[in-house]
């Protein structure tokens, strides 16, 4: 208990809470800028904490770390676009709740929810750090695969109005995935000769041009002269009518899946590789099966919205406990971290938690604090963040295909990136405007090659046997799992059918 009080001192140093607070503002402006990631973030930070005291640099990236996820879910909000890839299941119902006019509400709803994820995730870190990371370490190939398996099933759930429509679209991305380097063979496939795709295609442009330039240009197909200024005249009664905080009716409605959803997000962020883009579509896509309303979902849900954010931050707890105990990455964020470590002469591992204890103590406590701190900021902004909506249109549809130039030239400084985003983009206006979902594509693209991968190398392991899925118990699950995923909706269907029948008897 003396380490715990020690280290709360620590942490409420001036100087830490200085620099807390300037990551956590700068967290925000990266994560609202579509492109810009909470990695790209801690990477562009990290040069700079080196010349600080070790407490107070990492003060300012798990600040700019944290808050830069939530603010992914600004921009997914107010223009359809995710700030950040953990922001993607935000757009399903966010958008749709400012076009409702209640854009304020689902401000903060992004804003408390997320840092009820994030504390819970924390809150996992301090009590069940050794635990969860003795599950995961024995995750191999067949783990992999089912999780990716499982992962997919989610396409029927980020479909739009044809299941069918979603499927097409998801394995289109699944067909994408596999362009650049065999993963077993090292061969080059599908390159077209080109240099910039033998690392395959980047998922972040694609996400930044279906996302924003192919919103924008389906805005533009649809705008109607006439009907702008009465556009203008609702956006600018939802600022002065819409209120950010949610009632208690609104919260206890929620509460039972945002909780299940911080759990899931937590256990997922402790699987290397999975970050919070794969726990929100999945915490989203489960959650619209369990709902009571599975009908709202993706037309303005605030339980949807609640779970997808509350998932996406509650992952970073679980990332960092893998990272800590394990000296894994959880993801890419953590990955720089572990740089940043090393950096200060500390080896992420079970050794730190003997050897550097105070010190994990403290980032224990900078991560509960971070959350508190854009929970504070991000309720005290969210009015001023949805001043943007009472921008004109064209205005709008310029600057974000400005930040979209910017954050996809900006990931690799290759302008090959920039025209990735752009042909993304006009993709996405074509499945917009023929029907078919963007989101079922983008997990296809996502996931497609964690599922090749891992399936050619449980095959190998197994001699071309696929009794390895059903003999390795977590694998096995997790194929139980999707089976009932995707058993489930027939089953509702037919339960529905038969009260139907006994009503009408």
């Amino acid at each position: 208990m003396s380490e715990w009080l020690t280290g709360f001192w620590n942490v409420m140093d001036p100087g830490v809470l200085l620099f807390l607070g300037i990551g956590v503002l700068g967290g925000m402006v990266i994560g609202a800028l579509p492109g810009l990631t909470a990695t790209m973030g801690v990477a562009i930070l990290t040069p700079l904490t080196f010349w600080f005291e070790p407490t107070r640099g990492f003060a300012m990236l798990i600040g700019v770390w944290n808050s830069a996820i939530f603010a992914g879910g600004i921009t997914a909000i107010l223009i359809n676009t995710p700030g950040t890839p953990a922001s993607i299941a935000s757009t399903f119902d966010g958008y749709a709740l400012y076009k409702q006019g209640k854009g304020g509400l689902a401000l903060g709803i992004n804003v408390i929810y997320s840092a009820f994820g994030g504390i819970f995730g924390t809150l996992v870190l301090i009590f069940f750090s050794f635990p969860l990371a003795r599950f995961t370490i024995g995750f191999g190939a067949t783990e992999y695969f089912g999780l990716a398996f499982f992962g997919l099933t989610m396409m029927a759930a980020v479909s739009s109005d044809s299941v069918l429509k979603g499927m097409i679209a998801g394995f289109a991305g699944i067909l994408f995935s596999t362009i650049g380097i065999d993963p077993m063979l090292a061969m080059k496939r599908f390159t077209l000769g080109s240099v910039n795709l033998i690392d395959g295609v980047q998922f972040l442009p694609v996400m930044i041009g279906m996302f924003g330039v192919g919103e924008v240009l389906n805005q533009i197909f649809e705008h109607d002269r006439l009907a702008e200024s009465a556009e203008n005249a609702r956006r600018h009664v939802n600022l002065a009518l819409g209120r950010v905080l949610p009632n208690l009716a609104e919260i206890h409605s929620a509460s039972r899946l945002t909780t299940i959803s911080a759990m899931v997000g937590a256990v997922v962020g402790a699987i290397p590789a999975a970050g919070g883009d794969i726990a929100s579509i999945i915490c989203w896509g489960q959650a619209r099966k369990w709902s009571k309303h599975p009908e709202e979902y993706g037309k303005g849900s605030l339980e949807g919205l609640a779970v997808s954010t509350v998932a996406n931050n509650s992952v970073l707890g679980g990332a960092l406990t893998t990272m800590l105990t394990l000296g894994i990455p959880g993801d890419a964020a953590t990955a720089v971290l572990i740089g940043s470590l090393m950096m200060y002469g500390m080896q992420p591992g079970p050794k730190m938690f003997t050897e550097a204890k105070p010190f994990v103590i403290n980032i224990m406590l900078l991560m509960l604090l971070a959350n508190l701190a854009f929970l504070a900021i991000g309720l005290v902004t969210a009015k001023a963040s949805a001043k943007v909506l009472a921008v004109n249109p064209r205005t709008v549809w310029v600057s974000v295909c400005l930040l979209c130039v910017v954050g996809s030239f900006a990931l690799n400084n290759n302008s090959f990136d920039v025209g990735i985003m752009f042909a993304s983009g006009i993709l996405g206006f074509v499945f917009r405007r023929t029907g078919y979902a963007p989101g079922p594509f983008i997990l296809g693209l996502l996931l497609g090659r964690m599922l090749e991968a891992n399936l050619r190398r449980a095959l190998v392991i197994s001699q071309g046997s696929y009794l390895i899925f059903l003999t390795r118990p977590i694998s096995c699950i997790l194929l139980v799992l999707t089976v009932l995923t995707l058993l489930w909706p027939l089953a509702k269907a037919l339960l529905f059918r038969s009260a139907g029948t006994k009503t009408g008897s």
